[in-house]
């Protein structure tokens, strides 16, 4: 008797789980093995319900899709370095404004407190140049003194800050806003005496080179005691970044307002500026006969002509002589405000003037358009785990070798940055003060500014600029990679479609 009830038990220990875990109704399974999920006795294997990715401070979600990127304008200035083609661009996020004179001082009062004593190099590094507003027949003085620290300026856009100082921004930003997602979620507590490397640093906080002052960490279902957050908890954000050439274009251009009414994937016009159903730089009034008290503002910040940069006493056009607030001026479909004049912005991309043709025949990166990739790696010890972290708290990492990726079928170097460019085809090379005026330190800038024209208003507008120089009228916003659907957290990705299928009851003897 006891020989049989031991022969049912392990029946259904093997063969029966399905059942007895569906009566149960407490544990989810493994679709492919029957395992149990969250479960001690089965491993402790997690599959977490997942909300999605929540919006990081400042940040918009950008739905993505398919746009004919490139000059909007006629290209007045024949240079046919943007020619139209068409690309897809995935879902992200966008700062709904630049990054401020007080954003930015924030970022360096943190850095004075975390590496003065010991790096003050690291601070003084990160200053922005505010000697940018200096011009040799202008008196620009008064500027460099109260623009980027005098609260009158707090919610300007920070300028003098060249390509590898937001960059930098970009990281400490990811960091302190991970930061307090686990202080919010009651998993560390707030640190005020971090110093030098030990400061919360994402990446080495996820491979456990820094604990933090833990409050109280998270369970951890296979071996029944605690652990810190990984991340395949889903908790902590992807990195803040600056956008690519194609994401600010995209998201500048808001094609949204634009489609037919049905929603059939038909693009009412063609946008030359970033607000809506707008041919012209001022505020118009289509419908009505009746004008508003807006009629024929202008709707972004820019030099309208010669020595005209912000109109007449008692009808100042653009009512800012410089720079003006980040949410000043009408934002796009988006919600995002001055994606045309302010400043202009720095992008990821190293500019080319061929990026959007090619040169082989052979067809373009048509998803996510990017030049100006360096693939990195972590440095690893003998045991496959990265080294020990540097000096501020990072994590190492190095360029990928050529000789250790040259039998792979999707890219055979580490940097690609001239992939394509025309070096190979002709005696062009990009070499600064020898051969032509960029290099790959040039970065593209986009979106003008309030000393340029309107025709850089336009999003298909492109120029560059060095990437270690800076200027008064060139600031930034960060972007962020959206996970999962492209549509939010409301919707999955793909069509789900009802149908009526008959479950399945399974059965085993």
């Amino acid at each position: 008797m006891k020989q049989l009830i031991y022969s049912c038990l392990l029946l259904i220990g093997l063969f029966g789980m399905f059942s007895m875990q569906s009566c149960k109704g407490k544990k989810s399974q493994s679709s492919t093995t029957g395992w149990s999920y969250n479960d001690e006795k089965w491993g402790g294997f997690e599959k977490l319900k997942y909300k999605g990715q929540v919006n990081g401070p400042n940040l918009v979600l950008i739905e993505g899709g398919t746009f004919s990127m490139g000059t909007t304008e006629q290209d007045v200035i024949y240079e046919f370095d943007n020619m139209p083609r068409r690309v897809t661009v995935s879902s992200f996020y966008m700062d709904e404004t630049e990054v401020a004179n007080i954003d930015y001082r924030e970022y360096l009062f943190w850095l004075d407190n975390v590496f003065g004593e010991s790096y003050p190099g690291v601070y003084r590094d990160a200053l922005p140049d505010t000697l940018v507003w200096r011009e040799e027949l202008s008196f620009n003085e008064p500027f460099v003194e109260t623009y980027f620290r005098h609260p009158a300026y707090d919610d300007y856009p920070v300028v003098g800050v060249n390509w590898l100082q937001a960059n930098e921004y970009c990281k400490w930003r990811t960091d302190r806003v991970n930061e307090m997602i686990l202080i919010s979620k009651g998993i560390l507590n707030n640190n005020n005496e971090q110093t030098n490397e030990d400061n919360f640093n994402t990446e080495a906080y996820l491979v456990g080179q820094y604990e933090g002052n833990v409050r109280k960490n998270m369970k951890d279902i296979r071996t029944g005691g605690e652990r810190p957050v990984k991340f395949e908890d889903g908790i902590l954000l992807p990195s803040y970044r600056l956008p690519t050439e194609a994401e600010w274009e995209y998201a500048a251009l808001s094609l949204l307002g634009n489609q037919s009414y049905k929603k059939d994937e038909n693009i009412t016009d063609r946008k030359l500026y970033p607000w809506n159903n707008a041919k012209t730089v001022y505020q118009t009034n289509m419908r009505y006969q009746k004008r508003g008290k807006m009629q024929g503002k202008m709707m972004a910040n820019f030099k309208r002509g010669r020595g005209d940069y912000m109109g007449m006493a008692g009808q100042l056009n653009d009512n800012a002589h410089i720079t003006a607030p980040v949410r000043a001026f009408w934002p796009n479909e988006y919600g995002l405000y001055n994606m045309a004049g302010n400043v202009s912005e720095w992008t990821m991309d190293v500019y080319r003037p061929l990026t959007s043709t090619s040169l082989r025949g052979v067809e373009d990166h048509d998803l996510n358009s990017f030049r100006g990739a360096v693939f990195k790696q972590k440095i690893l010890d003998e045991n496959g785990a990265p080294v020990e972290k540097d000096s501020l708290g990072r994590l190492r990492y190095e360029v990928v070798k050529d000789e250790d990726v040259a039998t792979r079928t999707n890219y055979q170097r580490g940097s690609v940055i001239d992939y394509l460019d025309g070096d190979l085809e002709s005696e062009v090379v990009y070499n600064y003060g020898k051969t032509t005026l960029i290099s790959d330190k040039a970065r593209v800038i986009k979106g003008g500014s309030w000393a340029d024209r309107a025709y850089w208003l336009s999003p298909g507008a492109r120029r560059f600029f060095n990437e270690d120089q800076a200027s008064r009228t060139i600031g930034f916003r960060c972007a962020m990679t959206r996970v999962g659907g492209p549509q939010g957290n409301t919707k999955t990705g793909g069509n789900h479609f009802k149908t009526k299928r008959k479950k399945v009851k399974r059965k085993y003897k």
